[in-house]
């Protein structure tokens, strides 16, 4: 049984891949125990592991394939995985680690084809330029980064996925909206979240288990424009093109408690918001959807404002 299928009182004796394990004190009696976050195809669920031994942290680190034995519990309203044991995976185990991996549902060879194509449509010299050498730079990790540590298309080449999918929706729009820029539109949605590849750490097997320290500072709004401008002052693009991108990047979260100080002030940057927005909202959608009965209803999505979403027989 996946992770999606589990519920409150259900019995686990199964594989599972540690995404992220940290150690942490009880407020209640001072022991320390383990904090897990384990993953399968199917999704992901937090876990506590109250038997902590010393070097415990070592031996269970994010990537790591582990057998547990427990419970699933109901915590604030949530289903939490209760680890009454936890052991290794051996070679006699005969588990692969591909199996517990949710991945981007093509391959990140062929989409970065597409992101690169859509690059060649670009006609401004200097907007190409900008696009072409960041993309360069970081697309050995774009092949497997996802978008978010939890938040919406945390799987393996997820950025990718993401940022492809609205260059798809953004080109169609473009054909209704005539007078949008599509040089600027498509970069926008090219250099939007490029830098979660700095903001957060991944690891070999293409998950998140921790934000870098630059990340943590900065986040990946303020690197992306510290990238914009190093580039573009190096091959000495037109200043009003990258305040044109920059504005793209700051402006996309909308809010200042996202993380933008400004709103969207020109139709490129308010189409790249509403895009990220929707490709976002449209993904947690679907993951709940996959992982619920027909005519069932989710637990709360704490990225969609805690609602829940109902899954109709007509869907199906």
């Amino acid at each position: 049984m996946g992770i999606s299928q589990l519920k409150t009182g259900d019995k686990v004796d199964d594989y599972f891949l540690i995404k992220i394990c940290n150690v942490k004190v009880s407020t209640t009696n001072n022991n320390k125990y383990l904090d897990i976050v384990v993953m399968d195809e199917s999704g992901e669920i937090d876990g506590k592991f109250w038997r902590y031994k010393d070097g415990d942290e070592e031996k269970f680190k994010s990537g790591t394939l582990v057998k547990i034995k427990g419970a699933i519990v109901s915590w604030m309203n949530s289903n939490q995985l209760r680890i009454d044991k936890l052991s290794e995976v051996t070679k006699e185990d005969n588990i692969s680690i591909e199996k517990f991996i949710p991945s981007a549902p093509f391959k990140g060879e062929d989409m970065l084809k597409e992101l690169k194509e859509y690059i060649e449509k670009i006609k401004n010299e200097d907007i190409a330029t900008i696009v072409e050498l960041i993309v360069e730079k970081k697309e050995e990790k774009l092949l497997i980064a996802p978008a978010a540590m939890k938040n919406h298309h945390s799987i393996r080449c997820g950025l990718l996925y993401h940022t492809v999918t609205m260059l798809k929706a953004g080109d169609a729009l473009s054909k209704i909206y005539t007078y949008i820029n599509t040089d600027l539109l498509f970069a926008g949605i090219i250099l939007h979240d490029i830098c979660k590849i700095d903001e957060m750490h991944n690891n070999e097997v293409g998950l998140v288990d921790e934000y870098t320290v630059e990340g943590q500072l900065l986040g990946h709004i303020i690197q992306g424009i510290k990238e914009i401008e190093v580039i573009g002052d190096k091959v000495g693009a037109d200043k009003e093109v990258m305040m044109m991108l920059e504005h793209m990047i700051l402006s996309h979260h909308y809010n200042p408690e996202y993380g933008s100080p400004k709103k969207p002030m020109f139709p490129e940057a308010q189409m790249l918001h509403i895009l990220d927005l929707l490709d976002a909202s449209l993904f947690d959608m679907k993951k709940a959807i996959d992982g619920i009965e027909v005519g069932t209803i989710s637990e709360g999505i704490w990225s969609l404002d805690k609602r829940r979403v109902y899954k109709s027989k007509i869907n199906n």
